[in-house]
């Protein structure tokens, strides 16, 4: 039998202020070796689901 899915926890004060602050920046900096990595495991994950 599944476990009930707990509620999702509201952010209130500074722990929301991070949460919004990081969600909103786009300073997110990848190597090209980081994102020649990601495209091919992205790849292989949908290599895997068509079949």
């Amino acid at each position: 039998m599944a476990r009930p899915i707990k509620e999702t926890p509201i952010l209130h004060g500074k722990d929301a202020y991070r949460f919004m602050k990081r969600m909103t920046e786009k300073n997110h900096k990848e190597s090209q070796e980081q994102r020649e990595k990601r495209l091919q495991d992205y790849q292989l994950a949908l290599s895997i689901f068509k079949k």
